[in-house]
């Protein structure tokens, strides 16, 4: 591979982004260079259908549609933030490579206002409860990650995979007042909790703990139960389409067939596996084992293994459906600087759990509440500087009854949900095979798997994204979700709710189900 091909991709997105503000610096900008592109709860996203850039926006209640809720300059301090909160605090625990902040762009109101009316029919009908900001003008542009520029010697669409992990790691505060916590992580009790409020059909199997582990076998089974329920923890797009996922719980959207043909071309000609004679469990095993080697291999090449910071090791989910009897011996625990670790210590600043937090999220409010002024000093809503992560990284380990610590405490929190809530972008692109025996760089490295019969090498990149700040006042509603969750599962005994759905038997056989190892078939 040439020089001038293994260029950072970070350098290479963020020539994307200094483009499009240069068009963006254009009075006129046309709505039909953009298209929907999806939108969270607290906003909505287009992508340009040339560059490799995204838009994304914010929303309001659409009772506030003619009321806008903020004015200008407050919509632009919430993005800035942002931005801020990003490049200046996640950046710095995550890993700067894995970290993508964007840019604050100022939108002229007309384009703005027809890009709404253009987008709203594609909007699913579950989000329109919401509207476009079109007031301000404010953006946020990001590069479009999930169509990266990188290098393409094969001119193969871009195979990208998003990941929702959640929470890698139990609770083990002493504040934890009910021991199931520490038993049975919470994405696996929130599972009941959702099928029972009606949010989903199906309970899904994938445990966060398994794919954080760091083992192989148990991160190769919980990707396979992400394909298999994949809710809105995965989605996989190429060239920039979603070509896999399960939104707003339509099932059509999942079609494992489908998949595997998108999936054939990118793995069909390694070992004489040419004119489609792979099976379908040889290319999903294939798939998922690059899948593993990206998220372990990412920038870790001079990590050791990060242990757990209670000294017990990596610890499992009772409810986990992994089997554990079956787990060879190997590694536990994720490269110090892959991309699953530093998200995992990121999390783990929530020592305390929401129960031992939330006491100190009262000091802190009963305090605003007698010294309203003192919001702006202890940082409560920004700005998001070195003065704020260093509040972080300075924070007493024993309550001394002051402000400051609860204050810390607090910030730490907010960050580590951050890390709990946020995505893994995955973008795979063949390689050459005379490219092989080439080095390559951290953000654009050959992956190869580990047995004889491998799959094709291919670049990559890793991405963390949605890192937005998580609001101080948001706290008692998470104190109340996590009570409802517990309370939810106890009252299960631990078994599906009364008239949920089993999990999709039409997508893998008993047998493959069984079967959910590294071992390769012959073909």
């Amino acid at each position: 591979m040439c020089r001038c091909s293994r260029m950072l991709l970070s350098g290479l997105l963020t020539g994307a982004l200094v483009v499009v503000v240069s068009v963006m610096e254009v009075d006129k900008m046309d709505e039909n260079e953009w298209r929907y592109h999806g939108e969270g709860n607290k906003s909505l996203v287009v992508s340009h259908v040339q560059l490799s850039i995204v838009l994304r926006l914010l929303k309001y209640p659409a009772e506030d549609s003619e009321n806008p809720p903020q004015t200008v300059e407050q919509a632009f301090r919430q993005v800035q933030n942002i931005v801020d909160f990003s490049s200046n605090v996640m950046s710095c625990l995550l890993g700067e490579k894995f970290v993508h902040s964007g840019e604050v762009v100022k939108l002229p109101l007309e384009f703005v206002r027809q890009l709404s009316i253009k987008v709203q029919h594609q909007r699913p009908a579950s989000r329109r409860d919401k509207v476009m900001d079109i007031y301000s003008g404010c953006a946020l542009c990001l590069p479009n990650l999930t169509s990266p520029t990188l290098h393409q010697p094969t001119h193969t669409p871009t195979l990208c995979i998003e990941i929702k992990p959640k929470c890698g790691f139990l609770p083990y505060s002493k504040h934890v007042s009910q021991d199931i916590k520490t038993k049975v992580c919470r994405f696996c009790m929130h599972q009941h909790y959702k099928v029972a409020m009606g949010m989903w059909k199906r309970r899904s199997r994938y445990c966060p703990i398994d794919l954080f582990s760091g083992n192989r076998q148990r991160m190769h089974f919980a990707i396979r139960q992400l394909i298999e329920e994949p809710q809105n923890n995965l989605k996989i797009f190429k060239g920039g389409q979603c070509i896999f996922s399960s939104l707003e719980g339509i099932d059509d959207l999942m079609d494992l067939n489908s998949l595997l043909h998108h999936l054939r071309p990118y793995f069909q000609y390694g070992n004489n596996r040419i004119n489609s004679h792979m099976t379908s469990k040889a290319l999903l095993n294939d798939f998922i084992q690059v899948l593993v080697n990206a998220l372990l291999s990412a920038g870790s090449g001079d990590g050791g293994v990060v242990m757990d910071r209670r000294g017990e090791g990596w610890s499992s989910c009772e409810a986990s459906m992994f089997n554990k009897e079956r787990t060879r011996h190997g590694s536990q625990g994720s490269p110090s600087n892959s991309v699953l670790s530093r998200l995992r210590q990121t999390q783990m600043l929530d020592t305390l759990d929401i129960e031992g937090l939330y006491p100190l999220y009262r000091r802190v409010e009963q305090h605003l509440q007698d010294f309203p002024k003192e919001r702006t000093r202890l940082q409560m809503d920004g700005p998001y500087n070195e003065a704020f992560l260093e509040k972080l990284q300075k924070c007493p380990s024993d309550d001394d009854g002051s402000l400051e610590y609860a204050v810390s405490k607090v910030h730490q929190y907010r960050v580590a949900m951050t890390a709990k809530d946020s995505q893994i972008m995955v973008a795979l692109v063949p390689s050459c095979e005379e490219e092989e025996d080439d080095e390559g760089l951290p953000s654009q490295r050959q992956l190869r798997d580990f047995v004889s019969s491998r799959p094709p090498a291919f670049s990559y990149s890793v991405s963390i994204l949605d890192l937005d700040p998580k609001p101080f006042d948001n706290i008692p509603r998470q104190l109340h979700l996590d009570h409802n969750i517990v309370s939810c599962y106890l009252r299960s005994g631990c078994a599906l709710p009364k008239g949920a759905l089993p999990s999709h038997s039409g997508l893998f056989s008993a047998a493959e189900r069984e079967d959910c190892t590294l071992l390769f078939h012959p073909v």
